[in-house]
Formats: structure tokens, C-alpha cells, sequence
């Protein structure tokens, strides 16, 4: 299974219900926030992915609100500028990152340090979001509304979908999905898993608070936020980027009670999940660990010295 390593970081800390949560969080160019990070380290050919993210972002955009002409010539230079704004600031900070969890990865690791490299990564990602502000609000005040229209079908597939992989089946197929799913993370950085810990990440899987009908809740929220905030902009084009602003803070802190203190239990409990797993795993697993965060370093620092 092709995974990042920062993904499959984010997805062993936070459950991979949350990548699906950012994956729709914003319009357009705030997309392009995730797919940096998903195509920064991929397991194969990582300069290649990286390389063709403008043009994989750009797509994403036009399938989600069908740009005219006008707006894609936009949007491609937008994405552009994104992305070379990201080779220059932020590909040195993940080579950072990666080289920091090579000597991390040949110890046992707590909860509470697994929790700050999540938070960093976290901070990574808002930190791209706000650059994004501008063009969002830009291409916000461009959209008709049968644009709109486009947009909320989209959202209707990408409903359907979380709803079959999170919301379909019995309580022990709902479970099975995701521990197949952790395995093939988990087994993408430290290599094959023995039958102990794939019982013991059942076993973590099922003590987890991770509600998807309270999940999928919020991602209707989201959904709803967003083409409001479209709407707030075109009513008042001169608050257009701070309307963008307080969407993505909303996003940052939700406005549902009490959905902001799951979240962080969510985080809680995946940062214990993760150094559970990982001070299972053995001294061959871990040396295993640290070739693949070497080799995307290697490649991390290589993308972010092309221009």
C-alpha cells in the first residue's frame, strides 16, 4: 500500500478518520494543504509524486467546483505559487522533522512525545492553510451558483464514501476495515508485524473513543461552514479573506460543544496507540524505520533544492 510516512504518522497518532475530515475542510486551493503533506514523502517515487502535486491539485480543484476557463488559468498559477512557496519553506522543516525521528525511532517512544511531533506536523499544516487565504478568498467571490451546486454533489460522493468505509456494516467490520488498514501503515514503516501485534493493534483499535457518526457529523458541519462562507463573501467582497480566516479557525476549534474535547481525546489516545505499537516493535523493525524516514529525507532535501 502506497502511504506517506507523515500520513501514516498522522494516520497511526489521530485514527484515519481525521485525514478525511482535513481532506474536505476547505475550498479549492486550501485543499492543496493536504495534498502537499499526502504527496510530500510518498513510498514510491516521492520526487515524481511531489513533482506532479500541482498538477494532481489543480485536478482536484476542477472536479470539485468545475472551474471556466478564466478561473483555471487562476487557479494553475495559484497552485504554482503554493507549491513554490512550499519547496522553499516547508520541505526543509519535514527534512528536519524526518531526520529528528530517525534517533527517535531506534528508542521507545511516550505518548506524550509522540503527541509533539503530532503537534508540530499540526502546526505545519495550519501554517499552510493561512497561506492559502488569500487565493481561496479570490477564487470564493469567482463561483456561480451552479459552481455551488457542483461543489455540494461532490460533497455528497465524498459523504457517501466516509459513510461506507466508517459507517456501513456491523460493529466488527467497521473494526476489521480499520485495523487492515493500520496494518498496512504500521507494516509500511517498520516492515511485516508479528501476529502479537496485529492482535495487540486490535486490541488498541477497540479501546478507542473514535465515534464516526459523531465524526461524520462534523464533516456535515464543515461542509455547510464552507458554502456559507462562499455566500458571507459575495455578500461583503471586501471581508472576503477575513470570512476565509474565521472558516478555517472554525475548523482549527469547532463551534459544536464538547466536539473540540473529542478531538483531543481522539489525539490523546492515538499518541498512546502509537508508542504502544512502537515499543513493541523490535530492533529490526526499527532499523527498518529509519531507512525509510533516510530515504525520504533524502528526497525531501533534494525536492527542496530544485527550483
Amino acid at each position: 500500500m502506497n502511504t506517506s510516512c507523515i500520513d501514516g504518522l498522522r494516520g497511526v497518532l489521530a485514527g484515519h478518520h481525521q485525514r478525511r475530515i482535513i481532506a474536505g475542510r476547505v475550498l479549492g486551493l486550501g485543499a492543496l494543504v493536504t495534498l502537499a503533506t499526502a504527496l510530500l514523502t510518498a513510498c514510491t517515487a516521492t520526487r515524481f509524486a511531489y513533482n506532479q502535486a500541482p498538477t494532481l491539485s489543480y485536478w482536484w480543484i476542477d472536479r470539485h467546483v468545475n472551474l471556466s476557463e478564466t478561473q483555471g488559468m487562476k487557479a494553475r498559477a495559484d497552485v504554482d505559487a503554493f507549491f513554490q512557496w512550499h519547496r522553499r519553506q516547508e520541505l526543509p522543516v519535514y527534512a528536519n522533522l524526518l531526520r529528528q525521528w530517525q534517533a527517535m525511532a531506534v528508542d521507545n517512544v511516550s505518548a506524550a512525545q509522540a503527541c509533539t511531533q503530532f503537534e508540530d506536523i499540526r502546526q505545519r499544516l495550519d501554517r499552510a492553510a493561512a497561506e492559502t487565504v488569500e487565493p481561496f478568498a479570490r477564487l470564493a467571490l469567482q463561483l456561480s451558483p451552479e459552481q455551488l451546486d457542483h461543489l455540494k454533489q461532490r460533497q455528497a460522493r465524498s459523504n457517501a464514501d466516509f459513510e461506507k468505509d466508517f459507517l456501513r456494516g456491523s460493529p466488527e467490520q467497521r473494526l476489521n476495515k480499520r485495523v487492515d488498514k493500520a496494518i498496512d501503515r504500521s507494516e509500511s514503516f517498520y516492515g511485516a508485524l508479528s501476529q502479537e501485534q496485529r492482535d495487540l493493534l486490535r486490541g488498541l483499535l477497540q479501546q478507542s473513543p473514535f465515534d464516526p457518526q459523531r465524526t461524520h457529523t462534523e464533516r456535515l458541519r464543515r461542509q455547510a461552514d464552507l458554502l456559507q462562507t462562499v455566500r458571507d463573501a459575495q455578500a461583503t467582497p471586501a471581508r472576503a479573506e477575513q470570512l476565509v480566516r474565521e472558516h478555517l479557525a472554525r475548523i482549527r476549534q469547532s463551534p459544536a460543544q464538547g466536539y473540540d474535547a473529542y478531538n483531543e481525546e481522539l489525539v490523546r489516545t492515538g499518541c498512546a496507540q502509537f508508542a504502544t505499537l512502537h515499543n513493541s516493535t523490535s530492533a529490526e523493525q526499527r532499523a527498518n524505520a529509519v531507512r525509510v524516514l533516510k530515504t525520504y529525507e533524502n528526497d525531501v532535501r533534494t525536492l527542496s533544492a530544485q527550483r
